[in-house]
C-alpha cells in the first residue's frame, strides 16, 4: 500500500490576524513589552505634575490636563511655555500642534487594529506615541490589539496617578526649576523617538528641527520656536526632491547605456588585424 503523504500546511495564516498565524508572538511577551513602556513612560507624570504645578497651575487644572489631554509632548509644551512667560494662546498653540501629530498616528492603528465603532471614541484617547510603538510592530492583529490596550492602560493609570503625586508633592520639592523635572517628558519623548529614525532623510529632519528650535528659542517667544522647527520637514524633503530631479532617470541612464554600447561596438569593428583582437 503506497505511503500517504500530508498535504502541505498553508503558511499564511487567518485573515483575522488570530495568533495561530505563522510567526505570531506569544501574548505573555506582547504583555511584557507592553509594561515595560507604560511603567517607564508613565513615571514621567510625576516630572508633570511637579512642572505644571510649578508653573502656577492649580492640582485641579493639572490633574486634568492627564486626564483630558493624555499626550505627554504637549503637556510639557504647554506648562514650559506657561512658566518660560509664554502667551498662554501661544502655548495653547504649540500644545495643539503637537497633538495633531496623534490623529496621523489614528489613521493607521484604526486600520491595523479594526476595533469596534463603539469602542473606538475610547480607544483614541490612547492614541499617542507609546501605544502606536508597540502596536504597529506586532506581527498579528491580535498581538497589536493586547499591545495597544496594555500600553494604553498601563500608562493612562500610572500617569495620572503620579501627575496627582506631583502635583501635591511639587510644594515640598521647593523650586521646581533647580531639579531638571522639566527635562524628564522630553526626555522620555526622543527616547522613544531616536529608534523610528532609521533613514538618512529622517536623521537629517531632525538635526534640522532640533537646530531651528534651539536657535529661534533666544530670539521668539516661548512656544513659538516648537512651531516653526516643523519647517525642517518641508525643507529637507524639497531639497531631497531637487536631488532627485537632478540625477539620471531610469530613461536617461538606458540611453547612456546604449550610447556607450554603441561606441564599444564601433571600437571592436574599427580594428585591425594587426591588433590582434
Amino acid at each position: 500500500m503506497a505511503e500517504q503523504t500530508a498535504p502541505p500546511q498553508n503558511a499564511v495564516g487567518p485573515p483575522d490576524g488570530s495568533a495561530s498565524t505563522a510567526g505570531a508572538k506569544p501574548d505573555a511577551a506582547v504583555v511584557r513589552d507592553a509594561l515595560g513602556v507604560g511603567i517607564a513612560v508613565g513615571l514621567s507624570g510625576f516630572a508633570f505634575g511637579v512642572t505644571s504645578a510649578g508653573s502656577g497651575l492649580s492640582l485641579l487644572q493639572t490633574c486634568a490636563l492627564s486626564l483630558l489631554v493624555f499626550t505627554g509632548a504637549s503637556q510639557f509644551a504647554l506648562v514650559g511655555a506657561l512658566a518660560a512667560g509664554g502667551n498662554p494662546y501661544t502655548a495653547a498653540a504649540g500644545a495643539f500642534f503637537l497633538g495633531v501629530r496623534n490623529s496621523f498616528y489614528g489613521l493607521r492603528l484604526s486600520q491595523l487594529l479594526a476595533l469596534p465603532r463603539a469602542v473606538r471614541p475610547f480607544a483614541a484617547q490612547w492614541v499617542i506615541d507609546e501605544t502606536t510603538a508597540v502596536t504597529l510592530p506586532q506581527p498579528t492583529r491580535r498581538a497589536a490589539r493586547i499591545g495597544f490596550t496594555v500600553t494604553g492602560l498601563a500608562l493612562y493609570v500610572l500617569w495620572n496617578l503620579t501627575t496627582l503625586v506631583g502635583a501635591l508633592g511639587a510644594e515640598a520639592l521647593g523650586d521646581t526649576a533647580a531639579w531638571g523635572l522639566d527635562a524628564a517628558g522630553p526626555a522620555a519623548f526622543l527616547a522613544l523617538l531616536a529608534p523610528m529614525l532609521r533613514s538618512t532623510t529622517e536623521r537629517v529632519t531632525a538635526a534640522l528641527a532640533v537646530l531651528l528650535a534651539l536657535g529661534l528659542l533666544p530670539v521668539l517667544p516661548a512656544g513659538v520656536p516648537v512651531l516653526l522647527s516643523a519647517l525642517a520637514a518641508p525643507v529637507v524633503l524639497f531639497l531631497t526632491g531637487r536631488g532627485k530631479d537632478t540625477a539620471p532617470g531610469p530613461r536617461e541612464a538606458r540611453d547612456a547605456g546604449d550610447a556607450r554600447g554603441a561606441g564599444d561596438v564601433g571600437e571592436q569593428c574599427t580594428t585591425t588585424p594587426e591588433d590582434g583582437r
